[in-house]
């Protein structure tokens, strides 16, 4: 895409937007920019209102959107469009309008100022996409754990809908945390609220939390929250929570948030999760009824049973509405509080995990919930995730390998059809790439028209591995016929291949047939490079709509180790995009950009 302005009228002055991206994960625009010094003068800024239909817009004016414009549109109540371009040159003056409807409440934005561009936060995810996002774990550090250098000041939150964005912008950034600071991109906590036997816990981004620690001299138990940012004000403060009980939280180290309860309930502390995983709640669970859970009671609608290896099995719990959950780990067990659920068929529960390693737990109806109750050994490894609409649970047990029978041969992958992984790496110096043709089998993705988007990823991968393995590239595909593989199975594959790169390959669709374009989907820090790359390569080869880049947690780029992306190659549901996705020429010139985008990311290695 050509740029939107004519260099010459760019002065040193401006403030240069190189990127506007929507992080799907989290529902945030961000305006990037590669000069840390110019930003906009921020009292400029001003917030109109507009109906017929009913919009915001705000300019920023001496602003430079060199990375092109954005329009994304959403299916959901609430947000319809976002439209970001550049509204004049000289003056140079870049627009965001944002179209909403009679179900969306204003004052669900929360604007952000960074010392690197202006960041707008959605209080509801706008996309639903289907992961699960990582809660409570075990291990105290991850090859999950990152941090970028960003300094963060966050506005004020009046009120009235206008003065409530204006104050937004009006307010000054202020280097609150020094020059350059680790911002870990998960988690930011700036508000926290002692009393009544608990602590709340308010912020922005996805909460975990690690096994909590039972220190001595004074008794206390600490809990850590991975990939965290404290807001400064709050650190380092003793707050009291009713009765003896003191709390404290730190920075305790650049990209890690530590709690400290100083109690003699050290064990009977623990997490509560809300609806949104926005904020928790730690709480003495003899004093869970001081919650105030409202709401309407929802229903436990299913379950699953996987088991991922010999060491590895995981229980998914799923809901018809968003779920309030406490969770409590001890040496022997596993407990989850599922506060907000309605009684249940516990003898359904009983029969379905019959034979399985959850064979011996217990579902029981209490009055302040669901009570489930999972034995494990001493040294298993657990992990819970969430589901990004909070509908569902998943609870994860990796037993110690002692308990595992010595004449238990090695796991070895394999796939559907039963025959052994076969790793053809490179041999002429290339580097080695996994393919995932997306959907497959059962799944057949999105339909229109009698048009499978299964059929359109599989051929399209088939291209793309042809070309890549002509070029030398040590190729693996997840599927090359009309198999159903499962997420799990698709990144345990590529796991056992151990790829330089991971690519899935999808194609859109939407409710609405006025959509079309290009998306690439990366989550992972260390997957952007190659997201932008292979992006760039696709919007300057096909003549298609370029609907940008997204950090997202799809479940195949979320759980891979090698740097992955998802590349959306167009819209099944546009009727003009859908024909084209369905010629020799389209297809071709997909598989091409994305080898030629691949070709390049690895120069710059």
């Amino acid at each position: 895409m050509g740029l939107l302005y004519a260099p010459k009228a760019c002065s040193y002055d401006d403030f240069n937007i190189t990127s506007a991206n929507f992080d799907t994960s989290s529902s945030i625009i961000s305006l990037s920019s590669s000069n840390l010094v110019n930003m906009p003068n921020i009292s400029d800024i001003k917030v109109v209102k507009l109906e017929n239909p009913t919009r915001i817009y705000f300019d920023i004016p001496n602003a430079i959107l060199s990375g092109g414009k954005k329009d994304w549109i959403f299916t959901t109540d609430g947000i319809k469009e976002v439209k970001i371009s550049q509204f004049s040159s000289n003056p140079n003056i870049v627009r965001v309008v944002i179209n909403y409807d009679n179900n969306f409440d204003i004052s669900n934005l929360n604007f952000v100022t960074l010392k690197n561009g202006l960041f707008i936060k959605f209080k509801e995810n706008l996309v639903q996409n289907p992961y699960m996002q990582n809660i409570y774990r075990d291990d105290h550090s991850s090859s999950s754990d990152f941090y970028e250098y960003m300094t963060v000041s966050t506005a004020a939150n009046p009120n009235e809908t206008i003065a409530l964005i204006d104050n937004a912008f009006n307010n000054k950034v202020v280097d609150s945390f020094g020059q350059e600071l680790h911002l870990n991109t998960k988690y930011y906590i700036d508000k926290i609220t002692p009393g009544n036997g608990m602590l709340t816990i308010g912020g922005m981004g996805s909460a975990a939390i690690e096994k909590p620690m039972i220190l001595t001299n004074p008794l206390r138990i600490a809990f850590d929250l991975p990939n965290t940012l404290v807001n400064k004000a709050i650190r380092n403060r003793e707050y009291s929570i009713g009765g003896t009980d003191k709390v404290r939280i730190g920075q305790f180290s650049v990209n890690k948030a530590r709690i400290v309860i100083t109690t003699e309930d050290v064990t009977k502390y623990i997490p509560v999760y809300a609806r949104d995983n926005q904020s928790l709640v730690l709480i003495n669970s003899d004093k869970v009824k001081n919650l105030g859970i409202s709401g309407e009671k929802i229903n436990l609608s299913g379950f699953l049973n996987n088991k991922i290896d010999k060491q590895t099995s995981a229980m998914t719990l799923n809901f018809d509405a968003p779920l309030v959950h406490g969770f409590d780990r001890t040496n022997s067990e596993v407990i989850v509080y599922l506060y907000n659920t309605n009684k249940y068929n516990t003898s359904n529960f009983d029969n379905f995990f019959a034979g399985t390693d959850f064979s011996a737990s217990t579902l029981e109806n209490t009055e302040k919930g669901l009570k489930l109750s999972i034995p494990i050994e001493h040294d298993s490894l657990v992990y819970t995730y969430l589901g990004q609409d909070g509908k569902s649970l998943k609870i994860q047990v990796r037993a110690p390998r002692s308990i595992i029978k010595d004449t238990d041969s090695p796991i070895i992958y394999t796939k559907p059809e039963e025959k052994p992984l076969n790793m053809p790496k490179s041999t002429t110096g290339k580097r080695n790439v996994v393919l995932d043709a997306g959907h497959g089998g059962t799944d057949v993705g999105a339909i229109k028209n009698g048009t499978y988007e299964k059929h359109i990823t599989l051929d399209v991968a088939k291209r793309v591995e042809k070309l890549l393995k002509a070029q030398g590239y040590g190729v693996l595909m997840t599927r090359t016929d009309d198999s159903y593989i499962s997420l799990q199975d698709r990144v345990a594959f590529s796991e056992a291949y151990a790829p330089d790169i991971f690519v899935s390959i999808h194609v859109n669709s939407s409710t609405s047939d006025a959509p079309n374009g290009i998306e690439t989907h990366y989550y992972h820090p260390e997957s952007l490079q190659l997201a932008q790359t292979v992006h760039s390569s696709l919007v300057s080869s096909i003549n298609a709509h370029d609907r940008g880049t997204f950090k997202s947690k799809f479940y195949v780029i979320n759980h891979t180790t090698a740097p992955a992306i998802l590349v959306e190659m167009g819209f099944i549901s546009n009727t003009a995009e859908r024909i084209q996705l369905l010629t020799n020429d389209r297809k071709q010139a997909t598989a091409k950009a994305i080898v030629e985008g691949i070709n390049n990311y690895f120069k710059d290695k």
